[in-house]
């Protein structure tokens, strides 16, 4: 069965990222449908796949991490608006037979994704 999962790590700090909102939309035909939300727990993951079955479906998909919240919370100061904030990431999934794990890698002033296994 299929399954869309992420984490986030702070890659200043070495440590996972928790209490990170995350937001979960499927892009289609123009449209942004919120299908789901989840907050990362104290391992920077969610305590369940954010869809998975037939609530996982071929298509375009956006997660929005909440950044700026998490940082502020961890102490970084910054200037306001932060550079870092509110991050989307947009991606496609072909076959949602398979397990999609988009992970997010953040500091402070950048951040980079992959697909994981």
């Amino acid at each position: 069965m299929g399954r869309l999962t992420t984490h986030v790590l702070d890659t200043a700090k070495g440590q996972p990222g928790n209490g990170i909102t995350i937001q979960i939309f499927r892009l289609a035909a123009g449209h942004r449908e919120h299908v789901g939300e989840a907050v990362t727990n104290m391992d920077g993951r969610c305590d369940a796949p954010l869809l998975e079955g037939d609530a996982f479906t071929p298509g375009e998909y956006e997660l929005v991490f909440h950044a700026g919240d998490y940082l502020r919370v961890q102490g970084v100061e910054a200037e306001e608006p932060r550079f870092l904030d509110v991050i989307p990431l947009r991606f496609g999934v072909a076959d949602s037979s398979q397990h999609y794990h988009v992970p997010l890698l953040l500091s402070p002033y950048g951040y980079s994704t992959y697909r994981g296994s």
